[in-house]
């Protein structure tokens, strides 16, 4: 989009012609500006009194409580007593700054954020296959140009507008949509054909596609044999996947899993596409390797117009897990526990490799952990909102509240904010410059239009000063375990690189007059820039010789394109915007099978609970709708949360439209109003996520979490259903 000042104080969004929305924004970025001077704006910081009351504090008061705590809680507790989460919305330069944070200045293990429920298990699966986790290897445009697009579990019309105007490019061209959902969606009402199994079952379902690719002949064989390996294992695990044995299990008729196996078999191009629906469930980790398998068997990673994709859910969803926020991850995407990789990123950072934490735990681990013995007890949280976004949310909000100190970073007081001991005003998207990454893996520019408000900091600069207080051993309640470590991070940078050169301090950072005591950057021993080209310009260098690999991205050369694709390492070389041509980043280069099996789901149906429960969004409302539940427009056009029924299993509860249900599960219950459609399954009940309070569907979703990505079962579990 762009904005511009309408004269009059206020700001425009216009639409901005650009390969990937072609101009097309959706109802949340037409509205995205009124939340920027929103009566809710938080222009002060909070701090908890002891009576209970979050109150207005300077910012030196909130600050220095901060330290004080952190400083306490590592002293009893030890440094893996404080932990941090982030979020996938936050630019590269907040979430590269965020990682370097937990482990230089906290020194702590426990770092990871609210992505990981949104693509770590295609993430997982991706780079067991590829050797890399890029959302798209190609760029977007391409799904235009295809002949076969199966796209599993995604439903872009409500979640991501902009893109089915490729879709309707494909479909203008001749070519055909297929969509896996359980619901009959939006975008599934725009398919060729929509396959409608059971919640839970798309794993079935690959193999069942792939075990009819084999018998009718339709593999690429050449393909497979010069570009793959471990393709047998998969084709004997397969062989027992039965078309009519997978109809039993998923509710998919026969005809229509041999009409779509032939139709990606048959298919000059073709691309398959899988998203949370495939993705949020404790095996989500094989789901996608199970349709990586049937891609690669059909020869479609590396040639024009195909290949194996994930639609991503955050708005850096890709950049945010690329640079340091995930608990496993090293900037560039280099693994926290291979010594090559600390011994690089520990340079850039000015510390000793030995000093760098190991790692730490997925988010629903790490917060479900909080506040046990054992446990981390004091959580500094970053662009996120777990209270309402958690599965098992009750559980993980009461961990919250038994916590040592909850600090929450943001621009409106969320669910999560408001049990804090201290929440700090940071600015708004519109209010800073840094960079964020799409699901194709371009790196785009986001600038900053204006000033964020008197009172109000950026995330950097709050990073900034807390890195200052924290090893400033003159301060009180001083750290023994941080005394003495002057960490000197990215100052032995290259001089010849504008971008490397200074450190312009953020405008935003003293403007609100409560400079008093804080130390000055060219004073601070690990010297946490406030200018977010210099971090963009330490993160380069960083991510350098990763396999997510920055040093040849510029700001300079991002605004003089469309954005550059990574992998990019020389400033003056290509691009990658098309990854597999000709190899895969693997060992061997080969692309790797994996044999998969279909299992249940972590709670199956009974008596008790009989009817499977599923969650998603809606067009007006985004996330855990801190932001979209304060806009009217977006208010009005989805006011309050509903449960999904079909007529028939309504009429069978004694339930009608509008009439207040309650779902309960295992962990908990939400209560709203009954929406009849018979766009669902009758087995099965749908819930949106974005309403706290009765209405919050993770009070009902399962916690079992995947053992490889630690993505959570937010997709399937057993409810009963009755009228209120």
């Amino acid at each position: 989009m762009v904005l511009r000042d309408d004269g009059g104080g206020g700001i425009e969004v216009r639409p901005r012609q650009f390969p990937t929305n072609r101009g097309g924004l959706c109802q949340k970025g037409w509205t995205a500006a009124e939340l920027l001077d929103h009566p809710d704006r938080l222009t002060t910081p909070l701090v908890r009194d002891p009576s209970g009351e979050l109150r207005p504090a300077d910012w030196d008061v909130a600050l220095d409580r901060i330290a004080t705590g952190l400083r306490t809680v590592r002293r009893d507790h030890g440094r893996d007593a404080v932990a941090v989460f982030g979020g996938g919305g936050l630019t590269n330069e907040k979430a590269y700054a965020l990682g370097k944070f937990a482990r230089v200045a906290l020194r702590t293990r426990h770092i990871d954020y609210n992505g990981r429920w949104c693509m770590s298990s295609a993430a997982a699966a991706g780079l067991r296959a590829f050797g890399v986790d890029r959302g798209l290897p190609f760029p977007l445009t391409d799904l235009g140009r295809t002949e076969t697009l199966l796209l599993v579990g995604a439903n872009p019309a409500e979640t991501m507008p902009p893109l089915m105007r490729h879709l309707a490019d494909q479909q203008a061209r001749g070519g055909r949509l297929i969509v896996v959902d359980p619901r009959l969606t939006a975008t599934a009402r725009q398919a060729d054909r929509h396959l409608q199994p059971l919640p839970g079952t798309d794993l079935a379902v690959a193999n069942a596609l792939l075990h009819i690719a084999l018998t009718e002949g339709l593999i690429d064989r050449e393909y497979v044999a010069a570009r793959t390996e471990g393709f047998d294992a998969v084709r004997r695990t397969v062989a027992g996947y039965w078309p009519a044995e997978v109809e039993r299990l998923s509710g998919v008729p026969v005809a229509d899993l041999e009409e779509t196996a032939r139709a990606l078999g048959t298919a000059g191009s073709a691309v398959i596409l899988t998203a949370r629906g495939a993705e949020q469930h404790a095996k989500g980790v094989d789901t996608v390797s199970a349709y990586v398998n049937l891609a690669l068997a059909l020869g479609l990673p590396g040639r024009p117009y195909s290949g194996y994709g994930c639609l991503t859910g955050q708005g850096n969803g890709q950049g945010g897990r690329e640079h340091g926020q995930k608990a496993d991850q090293l900037p560039g995407y280099r693994k926290i526990d291979d010594p090559a990789a600390r011994a690089h990123v520990a340079a850039v950072w000015g510390v000793d490799p030995a000093e760098l934490p190991g790692p730490g735990v997925p988010a629903y681990q790490l917060l479900d952990s909080l506040g046990t013995p054992g446990g981390p007890r004091a959580l500094l949280v970053f662009g996120s909102n777990p209270v309402v976004s958690a599965p098992r949310a009750a559980r993980i909000e009461s961990r919250l509240r038994g916590l040592d100190l909850l600090v929450v970073a943001d621009f409106l007081r969320s669910e999560t904010a408001e049990l804090a001991d201290v929440v700090l005003p940071v600015a708004q998207w519109a209010e800073e410059d840094g960079t964020m990454t799409n699901l194709e893996g371009r790196v785009l520019r986001r600038r900053a239009l204006r000033e964020p408000p008197p009172g109000v900091r950026t995330d950097l600069a709050v990073l900034a000063d807390l890195a200052a207080r924290l090893d400033d051993p003159a301060t009180p309640a001083a750290d023994p375990e941080q005394s003495g470590n002057a960490l000197g991070s990215e100052q032995s940078g290259n001089a010849a690189d504008p971008e490397q050169s200074g450190n312009a301090a953020d405008p935003g950072h003293a403007r609100d007059g409560a400079g008093a005591g804080r130390v000055p950057d060219g004073d601070r021993p690990d010297r946490f820039p406030t200018d977010p080209r210099a971090v963009f310009a330490e993160l380069r260098r960083a991510s350098a010789g990763g396999v997510a690999d920055y040093a040849g991205v510029t700001w300079d050369r991002i605004e003089s394109s469309d954005g550059v694709f990574w992998p990019c390492p020389d400033p003056a070389g290509p691009d990658t915007p098309r990854l597999f041509a000709d190899t895969f980043p693997t060992p061997s280069g080969r692309a790797r099978f994996h044999p998969v099996q279909h299992r249940p789901a972590a709670e199956e149906v009974c008596a008790d609970y009989p009817l499977h429960f599923t969650t998603g969004r809606v067009l007006a409302q985004y996330q855990s709708g801190t932001q979209t539940r304060r806009v009217a427009a977006l208010r009005r056009a989805a006011p309050q949360g509903f449960v999904e029924l079909h007529p028939d299993l309504a009429a069978r509860l004694g339930v009608a439209e509008g009439d207040e249900v309650r779902v309960a599960s295992r962990r908990g219950e939400l209560r709203a109003p009954a929406r009849l459609s018979p766009t669902i399954r009758p087995d099965t009940v749908f819930a949106p996520f974005h309403w706290p309070g009765a209405a919050r569907a993770n009070s009902v979703t399962n916690d079992a979490v995947d053992p490889v990505s630690g993505m959570p079962e937010f997709k399937i579990c057993a409810v009963r259903v009755e009228r209120a």
